[in-house]
């Protein structure tokens, strides 16, 4: 009977020690998949294509043109090829070697590979021509991936907090339940303090272009203006104006959570409007590269 007991207490255990591993697995982050496991197999390759470099006796010295060369190019075209899939990819589910979790891992670690392999593959030679071109751009790729990599591991948290469990929907809410107690607010005034509160509330929470989003500056805030306008004022309707200027004050915290808000989420967006454009032009020269290879070989 004892034994019954304690045999029922170690399957409780193993099925909780299980279900406590899937959840591990669930949250763990791309980087950190199956214990960095494509980290290791790119650190491998890398590893191995630079001790092989120092070790192979090509004459002249490896470069681009030799059969060692030529193993690495066409070992990094085709991981070229296969990383530009991930797009594709995000398209079909499926779990487990094959997960989304860790085909992106794949892709961070081995086109971080692409670094060393594309390099030894020119055998250092760099000129003005397509061949240093398709490494520049590959370069340019793997820096634009890098800056994404970092924006997704540190960004998302600072926008959640930034949010405070409030939708953007509920952020520009807000802001119009602002302009409404403003409106009301304002009729006692005249007409000098009433022209600065019409801009704030004539002003676009979304005006101030791609600059402004990236930077979070807003130098020509109406509201902000308005702001400072009244509370320099003087004469009469004071207790008026300053209600205005509290509502203002509440207006202008809402609007810096808003634009915090579109600042965040545009650093997250902004590197695919470069690093796709690039992978494309990456081809193109890889393209142009391979093709005149073959033509003058």
């Amino acid at each position: 009977m004892a034994s019954l007991f304690s045999g029922k207490i170690l399957r409780r255990r193993a099925r909780a020690t299980q279900t406590e591993r899937v959840r591990e697995r669930r949250h763990e982050g791309f980087l950190r998949y199956a214990g960095f496991r494509w980290a290791k197999i790119s650190g491998g390759l890398c590893l191995l294509v630079i001790v092989s470099y120092a070790l192979i006796d090509v004459q002249p010295r490896p470069n681009g043109g030799s059969w060692y060369g030529y193993t690495l190019g066409t070992v990094g075209a085709l991981l070229i090829l296969w990383l530009t899939a991930l797009g594709y990819r995000k398209r079909r589910m499926t779990r487990d070697y094959w997960s989304l979790k860790a085909w992106t891992s794949a892709h961070v670690y081995l086109g971080l590979s692409l670094i060393v392999i594309g390099t030894w593959h020119t055998g250092f030679q760099l000129g003005w021509n397509v061949h240093t071109l398709a490494w520049a751009l590959m370069m340019l790729v793997i820096l634009s991936g890098l800056y994404g990599v970092i924006v997704y591991a540190t960004l998302p948290a600072a926008l959640s907090n930034n949010r405070d469990q409030m939708t953007q929907m509920q952020m520009l809410e807000a802001i119009r339940a602002f302009d409404r107690q403003l409106h009301a607010a304002a009729q006692p005034l005249g007409a000098a303090d009433t022209a600065p509160v019409l801009a704030a509330l004539e002003e676009d929470p979304f005006a101030g272009g791609i600059r402004a989003r990236l930077t979070g500056r807003y130098p020509r805030c109406a509201t902000a203006a308005a702001q400072r306008a009244l509370a320099a004022a003087t004469g009469g309707e004071a207790e008026a104006r300053a209600k205005v200027v509290a509502l203002l004050t509440q207006k202008q915290a809402a609007l810096a959570r808003l634009r915090a808000h579109l600042r965040l989420r545009a650093l997250l967006e902004v590197w695919l409007y470069v690093h796709v454009p690039l992978t494309f032009a990456l081809i193109a020269a890889l393209s142009a590269h391979v093709i005149s290879v073959f033509f003058y070989w």
